[in-house]
């Protein structure tokens, strides 16, 4: 294949398509670029490997140091494990492409994303998710695209493609709309509380866009004369599959139309109809065709699944009832407590939605426990709040080995992270870290938007005051033809059998996040419109649950959790409190048990469970720090003496000389006739050398001055 390039326009935004110059070896290649960012995607197959019943596709995202023009640091001068946002872009990349692949589909498949340059205004990541699809149909692969996306932003009132970082942080939206020829196929976004009509005219905005990146890939095929792949799905024997739905069809049925079941009781019913036919295909003769296909991938269990499936999307679309006994738009039975851990957990909440059950514990930190996000590529990053997702195994009735939290659990607690953070409290009038851990109790459907039910629970119980509380609801949908049905919070099977998952948070002003996912290959802008709307009842709905447990954020935090205090101070004098070493910064530490954070502007916040302990932090630091002017006047101690004079602390932490004529208006012989160790005694600055000493006098001080001075005093005690 020879070189070509393509180029499109975005309201003078650039997004330039190369092919055929860089990794030749791969299946496909392309390198997309706007501005100085660079992305090399490639798509590469392999030959299925034996037993495999799925599609092995495998997306990964790669950042080298060297894009940014920085060499990585740690011993190895290398880079190591991918940051999460390289993880979630990955995500970013897979959820619009493996719906697009045939279902038949068994090849090995591998995507690599390679960000080979990045400037410091366009971020690499729709541009990778564009580049997928272009080498992808490159490589020939069996494929039903093409695919693109774009970012949107919302700057003023005007939507814009392609946002740089500095518009996507100072606008109120952030938007990713993924899209095929035949319609959206994924949406992720987080916004501040922006009404359901503005989402769904971005969304639209954005899918215009993807409609140009989607000719601009047709347009590159037509002038490389590259000649898409036919491949014809392989034959299959319905021998086995008509085996099977004679003998399950009816019990299936049944099942399905028991609205009583639950989800345990319906799996254990269709698990039981499901080995009674296992049973009867053993006891045929091992010649037989049935029993030789039924040894083929796991066959039975998929043709069983198949079957299952219609039947439950026609109950939905011919009954408009669901396998629960729900309406379309109802949502399970709601319960929420709070206060469930003791108050060692600054805050706690327990969410339940059907069988979903989600338990959201909070925790208050101090600045010290900022997360630094570990990301060479985009530095000086920090996190002020938290949300991590766990999903046990024992959450679906399963036994399996607890690893490391996977890209599915990152993503998660991403989501649910990005539902809170427009209505958190700025630092300034809540300077606590915040870390939210969700425990998945239970599954069945949904615990992602579970989770922000849950977390908001935790974070009101904790006394963080959040300016409005948060709700979720996932979305589900039965297409059949030109038959549509948009399903209110979908649960298990629904999810599993279903053609999309729409997640949708916000509060009663607005969306926060949104994340859609589909198993078709794309849905048009009206269905969208009705499952964004549908899904604002539902949350409303939730939300009135939730707030009959707890309607505001608790005045009083945990006893447990720590007190902090903030002052600001000269940053000249940060290396004053730090001293040499760090040796006055510990020294306060060990004297008050408090822990002090000190930031680059000056800011020092305290921190200590007991409210005392910091208040004596406090006022070490502000006298160190104070600046004094001579003729101040103060209560202090004598720490110590010497034959020419008395040294007083007058301040925490700041002391000054007495000289043995400043003692008294008459003439003194020895120090100790006036004063001994731990005296406390009226002073008054009577200079400030050139060396910052501070000599004191006991002469020339007003009466009231000194009752002003021992009443200050007592209050810096």
């Amino acid at each position: 294949m020879g070189e070509f390039e393509k180029s499109i326009s975005f309201d003078g935004r650039d997004i330039r398509l190369k092919v055929g110059q860089l990794a030749p070896q791969s299946g496909g290649s392309v390198l997309i670029q706007s501005g100085d960012t660079a992305v090399l995607v490639t798509a590469t197959r392999s030959e299925a490997r034996e037993g495999i019943d799925f599609l092995p596709l495998t997306v990964d995202y790669e950042e080298r140091l060297y894009a940014a023009g920085r060499i990585p640091g740690g011993m190895l001068r290398r880079e190591g494990r991918p940051p999460e946002r390289a993880i979630l872009t990955s995500r970013l990349i897979d959820r619009p492409l493996r719906p697009l692949f045939p279902s038949w589909l068994r090849d090995d498949l591998q995507i690599i994303a390679l960000t080979l340059s990045m400037d410091e205004l366009v971020p690499p990541d729709v541009l990778a998710v564009t580049g997928a699809s272009i080498a992808t149909i490159i490589a020939k692969i069996p494929f039903n695209g093409p695919m693109a996306a774009v970012r949107v932003g919302l700057v003023g009132d005007d939507f814009i493609i392609n946002p740089t970082y500095a518009e996507i942080e100072a606008g109120d939206l952030d938007l990713i709309v993924a899209g095929s020829p035949d319609g959206v196929i994924m949406v992720e976004a987080g916004a501040n509380q922006l009404p359901e009509r503005d989402i769904v005219e971005a969304i639209e905005f954005g899918y215009e866009a993807v409609q140009d990146l989607i000719k601009a890939q047709q347009d590159l095929i037509a002038e490389i004369e590259l000649e898409l792949t036919t491949q014809e799905p392989p034959e299959v024997d319905s021998t086995l599959e008509n085996f099977i739905r004679e003998r399950a069809t009816e019990d299936i049925k049944k099942i399905l139309s028991q609205f009583d079941l639950d989800k345990t009781q319906r799996d254990a019913a269709l698990d039981e109809v499901k080995a009674t036919i296992e049973t009867a295909i053993a006891e045929l003769p091992e010649e037989d065709s049935i029993r030789i296909a039924a040894k083929v991938n796991k066959a039975v269990d998929n043709n069983f699944k198949d079957l299952t499936k219609k039947f439950m999307r026609r109950q939905i679309i011919e009954d408009n009832v669901r396998v629960d006994g729900r309406k379309l738009d109802e949502v399970r039975p709601v319960s929420c407590l709070v206060d469930l851990l003791p108050k060692r957990v600054h805050g706690s909440g327990l969410f339940n939605r059907g069988l979903t059950q989600v338990l959201s514990a909070c925790t208050l930190g101090t600045p010290g426990d900022m997360q630094y996000l570990n990301d060479d590529l985009q530095q000086d990053q920090q996190k002020r709040y938290m949300h991590h997702y766990n999903f046990p195994p024992f959450s679906v009735g399963e036994t399996k080995p607890m690893r490391a939290p996977g890209r599915r659990e990152i993503g998660h607690g991403v989501l649910a992270e990005r539902a809170l953070l427009p209505v958190l409290p700025p630092k300034e009038q809540f300077p606590y870290v915040i870390r939210v851990v969700s425990e998945v109790l239970s599954s069945n459907g949904s615990t992602s938007m579970g989770s922000v039910c849950g977390s908001t629970l935790a974070l009101m119980d904790a006394g963080v005051p959040i300016s409005k509380p948060v709700s979720g609801a996932a979305m589900g949908l039965i297409k059949e033809g030109d038959e549509v049905r948009v399903l209110t919070d979908i649960q298990g099977i629904e999810d599993f059998l279903g053609d999309m998952d729409f997640k949708v948070a916000g509060t009663d002003s607005g969306i926060t996040a949104l994340q859609m996912d589909m198993k078709i290959s794309g849905l048009s802008l009206d269905i969208i419109a009705q499952a964004v709307h549908q899904a604002k009842a539902a949350r409303l709905h939730i939300l009135d649950k939730m707030l009959q447990t707890i309607d505001k954020p608790r005045d009083e935090m945990s006893p447990f959790a720590p007190r902090l205090m903030t002052i600001r101070i000269d940053p000249d004098m940060i290396g004053l409190v730090i001293g040499p070493g760090g040796k006055t910064i510990k020294g306060i530490t060990e004297e008050t048990g408090a822990k002090i954070d000190i930031e680059d502007d000056g800011t020092v916040t305290i921190s200590a469970i007991d409210e005392n302990k910091a208040k004596r932090a406090r006022n070490i630091i502000q006298g160190m720090t104070r600046k004094l002017n001579e003729g101040d006047v103060y209560a202090g101690r004598v720490t110590r003496i010497i034959p020419i004079g008395a040294f007083v602390e007058f301040l925490p932490g700041k002391e000054g000389m007495i000289h043995i004529s400043q003692l008294a208006d008459y003439r003194v012989g020895k120090v100790e006739d006036e004063v001994a160790v731990g005296d406390e005694v009226i002073v008054k600055v009577r200079e400030i050398d050139n060396k910052g000493r501070i000599n004191l006098t006991r002469l020339g001080i007003h009466p009231d001055q000194a009752v002003a001075a021992r009443e200050a005093a007592a209050v810096n005690r």
